[in-house]
């Protein structure tokens, strides 16, 4: 009997310390954008809440703000779960670490890149645009990625255009405007709206992708990944949950699609 009383013993202690391990959340916002880290922490609080009290287990935010750090903290399992601003290190995790999607961002599913431009017409043949300047954000930002995507999917490499870049999506008007660039990549609906309303042109427009995307660890227990998906697919349903999303400036999560996510990871060359 006493053996058995240690054995029961240890079982529960066993299971104590598994329900106080702390998942680690892996929040990164896009490079281009100005928030500081304390700020982005502040906006997923309220939802590390509802994600802990879903799986009975605390939470720990860790806020990355550079990308190959990131890769890093993936690579390396130190992450259970991760909000992605940048949609093509998302997918790298899924694709080579086996990291899986379980939400993406309402509103977000259809991120799409412009080029911004003076010329009176869309391109029409794309050979005609070998030569010319490009101004995109940061290299490793997602519209940097998509224009790259863009190009191959025109028949062009990066180096048969003069691509430049400037960390923040809201100076790339300045280069077109001032002829620095013949075309000028953004995503940013407020740099779209600011440049068309001054009489602006797009010269093109690249295909949806989703951002802000939330992918599990392999390595997490399917049941917790299980109540981590559903906690965030029902946000909007509680009250807790509403008051997290407006909190963190977003309207919900929606279910992913595997079928658009295959498609996209080959549109990206990843």
């Amino acid at each position: 009997m006493k053996l058995f009383a240690r054995i029961v013993a240890a079982v529960l202690a066993c299971g104590t310390v598994f329900s106080a391990h702390a998942l680690v959340i892996g929040i990164t916002e896009g490079v281009t954008y100005r928030a500081t880290d304390n700020e982005i922490e502040a906006r997923f609080d309220a939802i590390a809440k509802v994600l802990g009290t879903a799986t009975r287990q605390p939470i720990k935010v860790q806020v990355i703000s550079s990308y190959n750090g990131l890769r890093d903290a993936l690579k390396k399992g130190q992450l259970d779960l991760a909000f992605i601003h940048p949609s093509h290190i998302a997918f790298e995790a899924i694709k080579g670490s086996g990291f899986k999607a379980l939400a993406w961002t309402a509103g977000y599913t259809e991120y799409k890149v412009s080029l911004l431009c003076k010329e009176p017409q869309p391109i029409q043949d794309w050979a005609t645009v070998a030569g010319k300047a490009f101004v995109t954000p940061d290299p490793d930002s997602i519209t940097a990625v998509m224009t790259r995507a863009m190009l191959a999917e025109h028949k062009l490499k990066p180096i048969d255009v003069k691509l430049q870049t400037t960390r923040y999506q809201d100076a790339v008007p300045f280069y077109v405007e001032n002829g620095f660039a013949a075309y000028g990549a953004t995503a940013s609906g407020s740099v779209i709206k600011a440049w068309k309303d001054k009489g602006g042109k797009t010269c093109a427009e690249s295909r949806p992708m989703p951002i802000k995307q939330w992918i599990a660890s392999p390595r997490l227990d399917p049941s917790v990944a299980n109540a981590l998906r559903d906690a965030l697919l029902g946000l909007d349903q509680s009250e807790p949950g509403r008051r997290a999303l407006a909190t963190s400036g977003y309207k919900g999560f929606v279910a992913p699609s595997d079928e658009q996510e295959k498609k996209l990871i080959l549109w990206l060359g990843l």
